[in-house]
């Protein structure tokens, strides 16, 4: 299926571009970027902007730490972002949670694992309430990786869908 918009996923702090998520996303989406990311966060942002630059109406797809980079992105550049789809992202790293950006009014639709035992979903459920005005969070039935729940979704769907 071919999306009008550019797609980025932005994989997890010990993953990679080429994983699970990454690898089943190019599946659907030949034209998604999944870029590798390394380093602390600001490395990875400041890998992650040249990316982005010059383009706009990204759905961003961010997993975990990615999430986290997603988000942040979104919060400093709303107007390039259309989209974002949030899986079980890291907001309650001290760069966000201790003075949260926002709030902005991109969508962002947020699938966190009720099992979740390395990102806790209350304060994450908090954090994403006060800074996402245009929010759909599910807590779902899985862990932190949501390997059930990503294989369940409708992609395309949820890419397309405002």
């Amino acid at each position: 299926m071919s999306n009008n918009n550019p797609l980025i996923f932005i994989h997890g702090l010990e993953s990679s571009g080429q994983g699970f998520k990454g690898t089943m996303l190019r599946s659907l989406f030949p034209e998604i970027l999944t870029p590798d990311f390394t380093d602390s966060l600001d490395r990875r942002m400041a890998q992650l902007e040249p990316i982005l630059a010059g383009r706009s109406s990204w759905v961003m797809i961010g997993s975990s730490f990615g999430g986290l980079m997603a988000a942040l992105f979104a919060c400093q550049q709303p107007g390039q972002v259309k989209k974002l789809i949030l899986l079980a992202p890291a907001l309650i790293h001290p760069d966000f949670a201790a003075k949260p950006p926002g709030p902005i009014s991109v969508p962002t639709v947020i699938y966190h694992g009720q099992q979740d035992t390395v990102v806790p979903l209350e304060p994450v459920q908090a954090l994403a309430e006060q800074t996402f005005l245009n929010l759909t969070f599910h807590p779902v039935d899985d862990d932190h990786r949501l390997h059930q729940t990503v294989q369940a979704l409708d992609w395309p769907e949820l890419i397309t869908s405002s």
